[in-house]
């Protein structure tokens, strides 16, 4: 009995927390220098069509408003949902992040049906080096969307079998910081890929 109890390791500290945390900012730093060089490629190359499709003959302002507000909705719920993990509610908590995944699933629904489009157009990635950096630098941040969504899944399941534990809050603080993080590099792209693209 006491060998057993003595294999059992002692609960977080507070400073393991602040260094797990620590630790994914040092990760966002890093993914934001991994998009900082994808923006510095799509610039370099957005005027190489090679005398193919150009922006304005390929982008929808509608459906670029239309993702831009699924994701900005979506960081809103994620932070409401933060309100609610602060206050102890499991049941808010729970429905915020299913309404955080539904908004960010309709996100990566209207851009894989963009790169489609795209695509059937005769305009896919090989086809000059705009669109190579185009669907690179915007497929990114798609994937990335698409891990927040699999990691909301994951705490939505600890949300229901864990609770609002203190380890289960801690992930769930970092992945807000991480679905904010996405929600600012897709302003970015609005504004330097699709409205200059537009107009």
């Amino acid at each position: 009995m006491t060998a057993s109890a003595s294999t059992i390791s002692p609960p977080p500290t507070a400073e393991q927390y602040e260094e797990k945390e620590f630790g994914f900012w040092l990760y966002l730093m890093s993914d934001a220098a991994i998009f900082a060089l994808l923006f510095a490629t799509y610039m370099v190359m957005v005027g190489n069509t090679a005398g193919g499709p150009a922006g304005k003959e390929l982008f929808s302002l509608e459906r670029a408003a239309g993702e831009t507000a699924l994701l900005l909705l979506s960081s809103t719920a994620f932070g409401v949902a933060a309100v609610a993990l602060s206050a102890g509610e499991k049941s808010r908590t729970l429905i915020w992040l299913l309404v955080t995944f539904a908004l960010g699933s309709g996100f990566i629904f209207l851009e894989a049906g963009e790169f489609y489009g795209m695509i059937q157009e005769g305009a896919p990635p090989e086809r000059s080096g705009f669109l190579s950096a185009f669907f690179t630098l915007v497929g990114t941040h798609g994937l990335h969307v698409s891990i927040g969504l699999l990691w909301i899944a994951v705490m939505i399941g600890q949300v229901l079998f864990k609770g609002l534990t203190a380890p289960v809050a801690s992930r769930l603080m970092r992945l807000g910081l991480f679905w904010h993080f996405l929600d600012i590099i897709w302003v970015v792209i609005f504004s330097v890929v699709y409205l200059p693209g537009l107009l």
